[in-house]
């Protein structure tokens, strides 16, 4: 990867990063911290979790269009802008209704698919995914390195102060967006990075991708309904001091890290991700029902605690990559931005579900719930094709290739490719492919060089 490319990959996953790691540090001492605000009750207190997914959720795709037309990094910097603005209204709040509406603003600075567009202007082709692994790999060390810290901060500047760290952390982005991220030559549609109003109908049509979207979606309720009550059981169950959940995050994190590994590396290289997606949704599914009936049992509780994160991450790891997969070419931006509005509407549900739950039932309840979502999720999973292992690539068209009909079945006739999508207006042909038989530069060859004129 260029020097320049370089810089911008790792100059996007730093803004991402500062975003998301203070909002992963939230999870773990949130629910406790609540409590004492005005006019506080379990429901109330899922919803202030939770609101910032909805949000999220429902600006992910404006955003993203409103920067092709105003251009990236005013959005990125605007949505900066109203998470720090969101942060500090939080970081102020003295009664749970402020809480809520701090939380709502956070999310309404829905940035992400803008970045991975900017991530698209500033890479060549042959080099965006491993610009988009950065980021996702960043993504994931934040929520690593967050819920460990998170308590440890929260000891040090509490929850409020948290809050005011994000709002520097908004204004290390945005200064990161002004002077260190390059500027793209020119803004474009980007199908593999960005949502198409026009695709996602089929999007929404897709019974393989609703099933993913579905997995992300009850991931996320049942991680934000869990850290609604996984707190005030340290205290009872394992009698932590405040704070210290840390000393049990860490131990269990690194385990889940050991086990996502070889589980991942075994499905990708063995071709048996289905079995992988399976498993680990089992796997949740029994940690769910473990916290329901732990009752004051500290070694099924940290059992169960340990078994939910390792198919967690599994799963974290392994969706985004179905996804793309999964995806008709062409339609992979499409794909995944209602994959993320999906996993933001799911922090959304289970902060209000586990919320409501917890306050008209119990503990036990909200893990059932969440039990619950992970059994539909399995029956979804064990139903699904097995996912392909064709991967995306995209070809740039020579002058004047305007005839998308001939190219696409002159593109579909080479080796190891296996589906071909023209788009004359963007220049460019979106393939899936094995990897393994492709040739880029005989694709290459086919996408800039004149086709025989057509007989007759």
């Amino acid at each position: 990867m260029p020097k320049h490319e370089l810089r911008a990959a790792t100059s996007l996953a730093a803004v991402f990063s500062v975003r998301m790691l203070g909002l992963f540090m939230i999870y773990p001492v949130f629910a406790l911290a609540a409590r004492g605000l005005s006019g506080a009750t379990p429901y109330t207190i899922g919803l202030a979790l939770g609101i910032y997914g909805l949000t999220q959720g429902l600006l992910q795709m404006p955003f993203g269009l409103l920067s092709d037309r105003l251009g990236r990094k005013p959005m990125v910097v605007a949505g900066l802008i109203l998470f720090g603005l969101g942060s500090a209204w939080a970081a102020s709040a003295h009664s749970i209704a402020t809480m809520i509406a701090g939380r709502a603003l956070q999310g309404a600075g829905a940035v992400g698919s803008v970045i991975l567009a900017l991530v698209a202007d500033l890479t060549a082709e042959e080099n965006r995914t491993k610009a988009m692994a950065m980021v996702g790999m960043t993504i994931g060390l934040s929520f690593l390195v967050a819920i460990v810290t998170g308590p440890l901060l929260a000891a040090w500047i509490g929850v409020s102060g948290i809050f005011w760290m994000m709002s520097v952390l908004a204004l290390l982005g945005i200064a990161i967006t002004l002077f260190v991220v390059p500027s793209p030559r020119q803004v474009r549609v980007h199908r593999e990075t960005e949502p198409v109003p026009a695709l996602i109908g089929a999007a929404l049509r897709n019974t393989q991708l609703l099933r993913l979207d579905f997995g992300i979606f009850a991931l996320h309720a049942m991680l934000t309904a869990s850290f609604l009550v996984v707190p005030a059981l340290f205290a009872s169950t394992l009698r932590l001091p405040s704070r210290s959940e840390w000393l049990v995050y860490l131990p269990i994190l690194l385990f889940s890290v050991v086990v996502m590994l070889p589980a991942i590396i075994v499905g990708e290289r063995r071709r048996r991700m289905k079995g992988v997606l399976v498993g680990a949704v089992a796997a949740l599914a029994v940690s769910q029902f473990m916290l329901a009936f732990a009752g004051g049992n500290s070694v099924m509780l940290l059992a169960a605690l340990a078994v939910f994160f390792a198919g967690f991450n599994i799963m974290e790891a392994s969706l985004p990559s179905l996804v793309t997969k999964t995806a008709p070419p062409g339609a992979t931006g499409t794909a995944t931005g209602v994959y993320s509005s999906s996993q933001f509407l799911g922090i959304f549900v289970g902060g209000v579900a586990g919320g409501w739950i917890h306050q008209h039932g119990g503990t036990a309840e909200v893990f059932e719930f969440a039990g619950a979502l992970a059994l539909v999720w399995l029956v979804l999973a064990a139903t699904m094709r097995a996912p392909s292992y064709f991967a995306s690539r995209v070809v740039r068209l020579g002058e004047g290739r305007a005839d998308a009909a001939r190219l696409a079945a002159a593109l579909r006739a080479l080796p190891g490719v296996a589906e071909a999508v023209v788009v004359a207006d963007e220049g460019v042909a979106y393939l899936k492919v094995d990897s393994k038989l492709y040739d880029p530069q005989k694709a290459a060859a086919v996408a800039g060089a004149p086709l025989p004129a057509a007989a007759g």
